[in-house]
C-alpha cells in the first residue's frame, strides 16, 4: 500500500488530508513538525510527502533540503496558505514535485 506522509502544524489540515487520502486507499503517516517528519522519512520511507511550507522552528524548505539528503526519490508536494512565487521556485530547485496552496483543491490533489 502506498504510504503518504502529511507534514503540517495545523491539526485540522492533517485530519482533512488523512481522511481524504485514506479514502483513496493510501496508508497515511503524519508529522506536526520538521524534526518529526525527518524521523518518519528515515523510519517509514513514504512514497509521497505533502509538506507544509510555513511551520515553526524548521520551515518546509529546510525539511525538503534534509529529506533530499535521506531520500532522492520520494515525491514531495509543498503546501502553503500563500501563493509565493519565490518560495515555489526554491522548492522546485530543491526537488519538490509540485506546489499547491490552501484551501486545498482535492480534485487537483487526487490527480
Amino acid at each position: 500500500m502506498p504510504r503518504v506522509l502529511v507534514v503540517d502544524d495545523e491539526p485540522t489540515i492533517v485530519e482533512l488530508l488523512t481522511v481524504f487520502l485514506e479514502d483513496k486507499g493510501y496508508q497515511v503517516l503524519t508529522a506536526s513538525n520538521g524534526d518529526e517528519a525527518l524521523c518518519r522519512v528515515k523510519e517509514e520511507r513514504p512514497h509521497l510527502i505533502l509538506l507544509d511550507v510555513r511551520m515553526p522552528r524548521m520551515d518546509g524548505l529546510e525539511v525538503l533540503r534534509r529529506v533530499r539528503e535521506i531520500d532522492q526519490e520520494v515525491g514531495i508536494i509543498m503546501v502553503t496558505a500563500l501563493h509565493e512565487e519565490e518560495t515555489g521556485r526554491e522548492a522546485f530547485t530543491l526537488g519538490a514535485f509540485d506546489y499547491i496552496t490552501k484551501p486545498l483543491d482535492f480534485k487537483y490533489l487526487e490527480r
